[in-house]
């Protein structure tokens, strides 16, 4: 359509590319943009053999100088070369999802991937257990090649999710699998182990035992929207017909946690909006922001899980790349972060007596990458402390 389109490909992040929003040449000079991938923006300069482009990449306002090269056949990299089978799996009428069956035999063992990403996720971290399991991963809706139902929120609710789990399950008649989820995955771990617990062998959070998992209201820090879906929630309760004592309940709940709790809240965006213009652009109106929007707004309350758990935590993270290098800067971020991780670690321990939780100190977000091999000796002795 007389226009020029783009694909932009991770090699350390699956075969699933990101399409660009822009792409434009003049001259020379080339430039292209995702504005739903935290701004992420090329602008470079084509060599005059045509073979090489250099320029600088931002994302989340962090430039990278980068070289782009033209491939050849020996340069160039396979986009899937994981040994995977994909399959396409109908969850309910319209709504296909994308699965990945790696093979292997022994106790099954299913992935789930955090928000934003795919299946494809875990295509090197897998391979690590194909010789003792048999392993798949799940696409969830939404993202990737699975099917992208309307960003209505009764489309992305925490117990859809975890029902196309189930649906995935008895489709391809995955008999109590253990399931091993990355991130927002964690909601639908609790949804399915509070749900049907019978189902599983057990679970497995990988940095995903937060908010959206298991929500901590007695904790000192406020959970950003999910203080606010939670305080909704309790206000939609607030009022319904109920005993006396129930009611004295409600009411000394809001009045000493949740509104106090959200106050807090409230007064550090206040803080935080100080320094934001007024003419500030607001997040980009995409399909991905919305579905991202809608699964955020699925958001459900879940307390104990009845089966056994592995949570893993960074605890705390690995400071990321445009943390300031001011020493003292540095040390609060991680302070900060280190309070937050540890009081939910210490939460869900204590509201889950039949969770193994591990930190691992100076990890990232991505765990099963940043600490691969530590990741996979705890999956490994969990799994075999299993009943049979």
């Amino acid at each position: 359509n007389a226009a020029l389109r783009a694909t932009i490909y991770s090699i350390d992040q699956g075969p699933d590319g990101a399409e660009t929003d822009t792409v434009t040449v003049a001259g020379s000079a080339v430039k292209f943009s995702i504005t739903s991938d935290n701004s992420l923006t090329y602008e470079g300069v084509l060599s005059a053999d045509r073979n090489a482009m250099s320029g600088r990449f931002t994302r989340a306002d962090t430039p990278t100088s980068l070289l782009l090269m033209r491939t050849t056949p020996t340069t160039a990299w396979p986009i899937d070369p994981s040994p995977h089978t994909v399959r396409f799996v109908t969850v309910e009428p319209g709504v296909k999802l994308e699965v990945l069956d790696w093979g292997g035999t022994g106790k099954p063992l299913v992935f789930l991937a955090g928000a934003g990403d795919t299946g494809h996720a875990f295509d090197k971290f897998a391979l690590n257990f194909i010789t003792s399991h048999h392993v798949y991963a799940i696409t969830r809706r939404g993202f990737g090649k699975s099917s992208a139902p309307q960003p209505a929120c009764e489309n992305y609710t925490a117990e859809r999710l975890g029902d196309d789990v189930i649906a995935v399950m008895d489709t391809l008649k995955i008999k109590r699998p253990i399931l091993v989820g990355h991130s927002i995955a964690g909601e639908e771990l609790s949804s399915i182990g509070t749900r049907y617990s019978d189902k599983v062998a057990g679970l497995i959070y990988l940095d995903a035992a937060y908010a959206y998992a298991f929500f901590n209201d007695h904790g000192t820090e406020a959970e950003g929207m999910f203080d606010t879906f939670a305080l909704r929630n309790e206000l939609n309760a607030y009022g319904s017909p109920e005993s006396p004592k129930e009611q004295k309940a409600q009411v000394e709940h809001l009045l000493k946690v949740s509104l106090p709790r959200y106050q807090k809240l409230l007064e550090q965006e206040e803080k935080r909006l100080q320094n934001v213009p007024d003419n500030a652009p607001g997040p980009p109106d995409t399909p991905q922001v919305r579905i991202n929007a809608a699964i955020l707004k699925g958001f459900e309350i879940f307390g104990g899980v009845h089966c056994p758990m592995l949570a893993i935590f960074a605890d705390p993270h690995t400071l990321p790349p445009n943390t300031p290098d001011d020493p003292t800067k540095r040390a609060a971020a991680l302070a900060e972060d280190k309070a937050r991780v540890s009081e939910q670690a210490d939460a869900f321990q204590a509201g889950n007596s039949s969770a193994t939780v591990i930190r691992i100190p100076n990890a990232s977000h991505f765990v099963f990458r940043s600490n691969e091999a530590e990741v996979h000796r705890a999956i490994d002795a969990f799994v075999a402390g299993l009943p049979q």
